[in-house]
């Protein structure tokens, strides 16, 4: 009887002990349950990010390419964290709904950063709904994981995307990170593509590596008369400034680069001495001044040849074999058609045809791929009557008292001269044709024959910027709106620059007449020239 009673009593006990420890391994194991979970950060908070977890020079588009590496594959479509670096620098952002990124001291993310966030999230439609992008930075590098060996370097030099970001995300994850570029060079390729540069708005800046050339040198090209390093000069401080557009950077010009470039095609100057001054300038510049044996004169091809009796050419055609490219000055001071009226007559008068183009420019415009016109300077009653050259207008003598005075002269041959070209442009597509801006004289107290004066040979005295958006010529502005003739605008810049024209330096100088129109060389016209370059 009382071994039985001690029996049944182990029984018991056992029984209890037993019960006791299973409650307590529940009790246990839905505790630490609980204690894990309030850990796990919630998906509906805002996220928190610490500043500190953004290295020292990575900038915009290291957190844009982070936040942009979304994961395609199915798995990620579920809600879910990756863990990377240090404990505390975890994220979230949370599917379409998080418009506003804020960090650990409640700065707002710069918005480029944000929005390149929103785009990433609606390149993918599989990930546009709920969905979480997790990722987290280390004080070396940005990375997501979702496996181990899965990552995202962020050097800035070389790239690692995740294998599981294939097709056309690994591509918007490219367009993410080019989209961030330096603000300097948004602003130059916004302003350059979009709005097109103002190369005339700028100012003047030394630079001691000019000039292109040597003025002692070039002697194949450029004529004595322009070249101020051959005569009794002493002061070339006007070689060594460079302009320098407000907006844009100009392309830095090298002769390889323009050959490169113009690799058969042919450049053509129509208009007065002034272009032909345009013309002698590249031609330096592309021989970089010095002698070229190998450069062919191709005036024949375009019938510039020296008429028995005359002191030059009409113009001149030089070709560079190694890319079989073509400059060529036409001379045409007025840009008319001048038609003799009596061919048997030496002495005869000549049409003055104001509503045609020259006859060169008609005959030879298909072989040009660029074309600058420019005239001015020889509107005048004395030109007109020293050249005996008569106006007329479909093909009869002028009887229209509106352009009968030169001023209206000018005008009608300027707007009809570049309304024929912007005619002839849908027939050749490559042509690029430009209308040159006036270059400002600067006589002062008087005119080039009336004792007009340019003595100053300090740069820069009367100023060094541009500020202006419009032209200066509103002439040249006018002709060519609404065309598809650009406008090479060089007046406001030139007008600076009174201490480079060729003043009483010139070689065959006349007492008491100085040259105030045409500039040394080098000088001005390389700038145009440098203009023109970053255009074609």
């Amino acid at each position: 009887m009382k071994g039985a009673f001690y029996g049944l009593k182990v029984t018991q006990v056992s029984l209890i002990l037993i019960g006791f420890v299973c409650a307590t391994v529940v009790i246990l194991a839905w505790t630490k349950t609980t204690f894990l979970a309030s850990f796990i950060p919630s998906q509906s908070r805002i996220v928190q990010l610490n500043p500190e977890i953004l290295p020292d020079g990575t900038d915009g588009a290291s957190s844009e390419k982070v936040l942009e590496g979304k994961n395609s594959s199915k798995e990620a479509e579920r809600n879910k964290l990756a863990r990377v670096g240090s404990s505390s620098t975890e994220y979230t952002i949370k599917g379409e709904h998080s418009k506003d990124l804020v960090t650990g001291d409640g700065a707002e993310i710069p918005p480029d950063v944000t929005n390149a966030v929103l785009e990433g999230k609606r390149s993918s439609k599989e990930s546009e709904r709920d969905r979480e992008a997790p990722a987290s930075l280390s004080s070396t590098e940005s990375t997501i994981k979702e496996e181990p060996s899965k990552n995202l370097a962020t050097d800035d030099k070389k790239k690692e995307i995740p294998p599981s970001i294939t097709g056309s995300e690994s591509d918007k994850v490219s367009e993410a990170k080019n989209s961030s570029k330096p603000v300097e060079r948004d602003v130059v390729a916004a302003i350059s593509s979009k709005q097109g540069c103002n190369y005339n708005k700028g100012k003047w800046v030394i630079d001691d590596s000019r000039p292109l050339y040597s003025g002692f040198g070039c002697k194949q090209w450029l004529s004595s008369m322009w070249a101020c390093r051959l005569t009794q000069r002493t002061d070339f401080e006007y070689e060594k400034l460079r302009w320098q557009p407000k907006d844009c950077r100009m392309e830095e010009f090298t002769g390889s680069k323009f050959l490169k470039r113009m690799k058969d095609k042919t450049l053509a100057f129509i208009g007065d001495s002034l272009g032909r001054q345009q013309f002698q300038s590249l031609m330096c510049m592309v021989t970089g001044g010095e002698e070229r044996s190998d450069v062919l004169d191709v005036g024949k091809e375009y019938g510039l040849v020296k008429a028995r009796g005359s002191v030059r050419p009409d113009g001149w055609a030089y070709r560079f074999p190694s890319t079989n490219t073509t400059i060529l000055y036409y001379w045409s001071a007025s840009l008319c058609d001048l038609e003799p009226l009596d061919l048997s007559n030496p002495a005869t008068d000549y049409a003055m045809h104001l509503d045609r183009p020259p006859a060169f420019l008609n005959r030879f415009l298909h072989k040009f791929d660029v074309l600058v016109l420019n005239t001015g300077h020889h509107w005048n009653r004395g030109k007109l009557n020293a050249n005996r050259w008569i106006m007329y207008v479909g093909g009869l003598p002028n009887s229209n008292r509106k352009i009968a005075d030169i001023a209206g002269a000018k005008n009608f041959t300027a707007y009809s001269i570049v309304r024929w070209v912007n005619s002839q442009l849908p027939k050749y597509p490559g042509l690029k044709a430009f209308f040159r801006s006036i270059s400002p004289r600067h006589f002062f107290h008087g005119d080039w024959n009336t004792g007009g004066t340019c003595d100053n040979t300090t740069p820069l005295s009367g100023g060094k910027e541009v500020l202006q958006d419009e032209s200066s010529d509103h002439l040249a502005a006018g002709a060519v709106n609404g065309t598809a003739v650009k406008l090479l605008d060089i007046t406001a810049l030139s007008e600076l620059r009174d201490e480079g024209h060729i003043s009483r330096y010139s070689i065959k100088a006349t007492p008491g007449v100085q040259d105030c129109l045409h500039w040394c060389l080098p000088g001005l016209p390389d700038t145009w020239n440098e203009i023109l370059f970053a255009q074609i």
